[in-house]
């Protein structure tokens, strides 16, 4: 048995390691932005002629592939492992990457980022399923959120790699080296995998309990830590026994509806218009009077927020209780599109417009960065039954892509069309998504997976729903003073 410290660095370690996925996942969303004006240019001048249409295309290849993805290797997860399927995601990131960087062709260049985009969808639905797996009840909810923690760094790096190397490059093909870069955390991802244990709950649902109590064993620091969590396991193998398959879990009533709890979360956390701002802020203001430099370093400033927000976040997610956390973002998120709205209806034409609106544009960002997405990844990873958890995790996150491409495509075309109206509707709906949190997400913190998973079941079942009882939180006490360091 190892002593505390050493299971903590291991723990760390591993979570170091596996959000090298989450890293990739960040800057190959963020790198396209400032590829594109290269590979506008023609191919004779270092470019790939990129007209409207294909620009679209490049574009959105990541997205649509991104929500195949993460279905797909939901599936892979219930049957080959976390870890096996992010090694396989790993090779995936790497071609991706050398692909695209290489890409001769505008046709080239969309399968490859579809190609990219399969691994980010996976990786986006495996990393904080595997986190949550490999962590104590106590520190789940920080150690997640960390894969939160690396997209916005993704991005920000990319963000940044992309305003310096288009300064300090002459050459036009500089595209090609923003695009390459993208492999190197898909290399560390894939080296690291080989020192990271498989999940135990994982193992255990195969049959290999042996081995799941050995792994437990190498990243808990007591014997009663370890017998607890196999007790709790052996409990949750022996109930889900009775299961021929994931499918079968579709007939439970109580399933379904946290699949469908997980495909609204989804929803919620993108229409707060977190990749509305994210990839178009410099058009929100441009319309405002701002030149296009200034612009694009305000991107800069999206990326700088969003880190720090996600810093935040982490410290809110071990203090605060879920339900509370997201409410209040969605609440938050509310009065920054109101304030947004507001100010390109009232304060069009004025010298400080564009400043006010930037700001209302970070007070979002703020908002949804610290309350909203390090909460939706954390709700993912814990909300499914570890029977089924591959396949539902990847229909919601699947869901969320689809979302998310809905968002990126809908956006222009209301701002163009209704201009400031577009952040009232905003508003609007996340009104509606506030109400839709309020009524039918439980409280998770504080509970181990397997204690979750029978929470939700007398939660959602529909002869309980009505009128369950509180959950004793004396053992819930129990399993935070055991697990927290």
């Amino acid at each position: 048995m190892r002593t505390r410290s050493e299971a903590n660095r291991l723990i760390t370690t591993i979570v170091v390691v596996v959000t090298m996925g989450a890293l990739a996942f960040g800057y190959d969303t963020g790198v396209i932005a400032g590829a594109l004006p290269f590979m506008q240019l023609p191919i004779a001048q270092g470019g790939l002629g990129l007209t409207p249409l294909t620009e679209g295309l490049v574009t959105s290849a990541l997205v649509l592939g991104a929500a195949f993805g993460s279905l797909v290797c939901g599936m892979m997860a219930d049957r080959f492992g976390r870890r096996d399927s992010l090694m396989a995601l790993s090779v995936l990131f790497v071609i991706g990457a050398i692909g695209t960087a290489q890409a001769p062709s505008v046709a080239v260049m969309i399968a490859m980022r579809a190609v990219l985009g399969f691994a980010v969808g996976g990786a986006s639905a495996l990393v904080p399923m595997f986190i949550s797996e490999m962590a104590p009840a106590g520190r789940r909810g920080r150690l997640v959120s960390q894969n939160e923690m690396m997209i916005v760094t993704g991005q920000l790096v990319a963000y940044t790699l992309n305003a310096g190397l288009a300064h300090f490059s002459e050459s036009p093909s500089i595209w090609r080296t923003m695009l390459m870069i993208a492999a190197v955390p898909a290399v560390l991802l894939g080296v690291g995998l080989f020192f990271v244990p498989r999940s135990p709950r994982w193992l255990a649902s195969q049959g290999r309990t042996d081995e799941a109590r050995h792994v437990l064993e190498l990243i808990r620091s007591t014997d009663q830590q370890v017998r607890h969590e196999m007790r709790a396991i052996y409990t949750a193998v022996d109930d889900d026994a009775e299961q021929i398959g994931w499918h079968q879990a579709f007939r439970e009533v109580w399933v379904r509806r946290l699949l469908m709890l997980g495909i609204g979360l989804g929803f919620a956390t993108q229409f707060t218009g977190v990749n509305a701002f994210m990839y178009f802020t410099p058009i929100i203001l441009r319309q405002t009077g701002l030149g296009t430099e200034a612009a694009l370093i305000a991107t800069i400033g999206d990326g700088l927020v969003a880190v720090g927000a996600t810093f935040a976040g982490i410290w809110m997610i071990g203090r605060f209780p879920r339900r509370v956390t997201l409410l209040g973002g969605l609440g938050g998120v509310v009065l920054a599109h109101l304030g947004l709205g507001a100010t390109l209806l009232l304060l069009k034409g004025s010298a400080v417009e564009s400043y006010v609106a930037l700001g209302f544009i970070l007070l979002a960002l703020l908002f949804i960065q610290m309350m909203v997405s390090p909460l939706y990844w954390l709700l993912m990873s814990e909300l499914f039954p570890m029977r089924a958890r591959g396949v539902l995790t990847g229909l919601s996150v699947s869901s969320q892509w689809i979302f998310n491409a809905t968002v990126a495509f809908l956006f222009p075309i209301f701002l163009h069309a209704i201009g400031p109206g577009t952040f009232f509707v905003f508003a609007t709906i996340n009104v509606l998504s506030f109400c839709f949190v309020a009524r039918f997400l439980p409280e998770t913190k504080g509970f181990s997976l397997e204690k979750l998973e029978a929470h939700l079941k007398e939660h959602f079942s529909p002869d309980t729903a009505a009128s369950e009882e509180p959950v004793d939180p004396a053992p819930l006490r129990i399993d935070r003073q055991a697990d927290v360091t």
